[in-house]
């Protein structure tokens, strides 16, 4: 992999009002899994200490930009992805807004 061409996406979820441990839970039993099936490196989650807007923080990274491309269409397409967001949807979406920010690391951050 090439460091110098390795892309991060910051993502920032916002669940709707009480929804927020129905995306955490959605979260760690099978998003994080889908993820490194289809080659998403994780590089942390957080959620903010005061969270009154149900927030989901985490980070990403991916070798390349046209590998991110790749690595989402997999996911997304995947007939465990859908059956699971799907079920977690049953009573009502869990989501109410997705940012994305992309992200290239400058040559003097420790995380590269």
């Amino acid at each position: 992999m090439d460091l110098n061409n390795r892309l991060f996406e910051l993502r920032t979820y916002t669940a709707f009002d009480g929804k927020l441990d129905d995306l955490l839970s959605r979260f760690e039993n099978y998003t994080i899994h889908l993820f490194e099936k289809h080659g998403m490196k994780i590089e942390g989650f957080w959620i903010p200490v005061e969270n009154q807007e149900q927030k989901l923080v985490y980070l990403l990274s991916y070798p390349s930009a046209e590998a991110r491309e790749e690595s989402w269409e997999k996911f997304q397409n995947d007939p465990e992805w859908i059956a699971a967001r799907d079920a977690s949807n049953l009573n009502g979406d869990i989501l109410a807004n997705k940012e994305s920010v992309y992200l290239k690391a400058t040559d003097f951050s420790p995380l590269k």
